[in-house]
Order: C-alpha cells, then sequence, then structure tokens
C-alpha cells in the first residue's frame, strides 16, 4: 500500500508524467570533435524526452557547434544555424567567429517540465535553454537548444545562501539536494527555472575538457567543438 501511495506523489509531482508502464530507459549518443557523451532521458519529462529524441533523429544537432562555453557552469549547443558545412571543394565552413550564435531555434517551443526534488541542476543534468523570463515569462524551453552542467562545488555557507535564494522564490533544496551541490557541484541558482530532462551517463571528462576550453568574448571556444553526430542508441545506426 505504501509503494502504491509513493507512485501516486510521483505522479503528481512530476508535470506530464505517463500512467503507462515505463519502457528501457531512451539513451542518446553525441559524438563531439572532443569525445563522445551519452545521455540517458528522463520518462518523466515526456515533452522533452520526445522531442530531443526526435530532433536527433531528424539531424538537427549533427554538424553544429558547441556556440556558448562557460568555465565551471556550462556548455551549450543545439542552434541550428551554428552548422559546420562541406564547401564544394571538400573544405570544411565554419559559422562566421563574428556571427553571434544563439539565437537559432525550430519555429516552436516546449511547455515547463520541472521534476524537483527528483531532477536538478547537478554536475552532468542535461536541461533545456530558453529565452528570458522578460520574454517568455512561462518558463517554455528552447525546441533544440540545450545545456550540460559542468558548474562547481560549494562550502556549507556559499551554498546556504544559493538555498535561500532559491526559498525567496519558493523553491526548496532539499537536504539530499545541499548534500550533492556540495560534494558532486552543479548551478542550483537554475533550479525551478529551466527544465531538467536527462544526465550523462558516460563522457563528463569530455564535458570538463569542453567547459574548460578557452572562449572568445562571446564564450565560444576558440576552436570549434563540434557535435559530428548524435544518435539514439538502439537505432539503426546512421
Amino acid at each position: 500500500m505504501k509503494r502504491s501511495c509513493v507512485i501516486l506523489l510521483l505522479a503528481a509531482l512530476c508535470l506530464g508524467v505517463s500512467a503507462k508502464p515505463k519502457q528501457k530507459t531512451p539513451t542518446v549518443r553525441l559524438e563531439t570533435t572532443a569525445g563522445t557523451i551519452r545521455l540517458k532521458l528522463y520518462d518523466d519529462t515526456p515533452k522533452h524526452r520526445d522531442n530531443f529524441l526526435r530532433i536527433v533523429r531528424d539531424g538537427v544537432l549533427d554538424s553544429v557547434v558547441f556556440h556558448r562555453v562557460i568555465r565551471d557552469f556550462m556548455i551549450q549547443a543545439g542552434d541550428p544555424t551554428a552548422r559546420v558545412h562541406a564547401a564544394s571543394d571538400g573544405s570544411l565552413l565554419y559559422p562566421p567567429r563574428d556571427k553571434a550564435l544563439g539565437e537559432g531555434d525550430l519555429g516552436y517551443t516546449l511547455p515547463p517540465e520541472f521534476c524537483l526534488p527528483w531532477y536538478y541542476h547537478e554536475r552532468g543534468a542535461l536541461a533545456a535553454a530558453r529565452e528570458g523570463d522578460e520574454v517568455n515569462p512561462e518558463k517554455r524551453s528552447s525546441a533544440s537548444q540545450f545545456y550540460i552542467v559542468y558548474g562547481r562545488t560549494f562550502t556549507s555557507t556559499t551554498l546556504g545562501r544559493e538555498r535561500a535564494a532559491l526559498q525567496e522564490q519558493g523553491i526548496e533544496m532539499t537536504s539530499d539536494m545541499f548534500q550533492t551541490y556540495l560534494t558532486k557541484g552543479g548551478t542550483p541558482h537554475l533550479d525551478g527555472n529551466y527544465t531538467v530532462f536527462g544526465q550523462v551517463i558516460d563522457g563528463m571528462k569530455v564535458v570538463k575538457a569542453i567547459q574548460s576550453t578557452p572562449t572568445d568574448s562571446l564564450d565560444r571556444p576558440l576552436t570549434d567543438v563540434v557535435i559530428l553526430r548524435a544518435v539514439v542508441e538502439g537505432d539503426a545506426e546512421k
């Protein structure tokens, strides 16, 4: 009886949870010029899960660069206009260095699927980027742009300040979240504002390398890091 109550509570608190029996957790592989990153997608965020699987299968993420990289914070990609193209002579054409990237999208957005306190911005979290609150008060997610959290670890004092700031927004940092941020690290100030819909299961060394790469004034790596291709594992290989 207690187990049934817990399952019902989870379904009520996690927006969009399906009542159907869960299938095998879908995983996606990002093959980048810096190495391979494997991601699992959460079934408790079905709109983001299904959309991410769709854009991967449609090739939206193939040949795009990580256009925004901030040390001790995150790495961001998914702008369909930030793509590397092959020239007629076989050479590669990268997005112009003087072009501000990050404005491209697919013409639609996704409703938020916040699922605290289970999924939050710990190191390795996969989350959806979005426009700011001033133009996007509903906190709807980009259809294609995503980021992977690297973040930093905290002292009890500094993390206590982060917890207090979240409480002012009506967001609780549980003891488990507090301990994770204290020891593993992350970006707690983003909790309750951006949808976390997956997690790195292999390749955090690659994420670490990308987030530490030198960048220009627009936070773009001086040497572009490219997603060569994205694959839904279990699908027939492209």
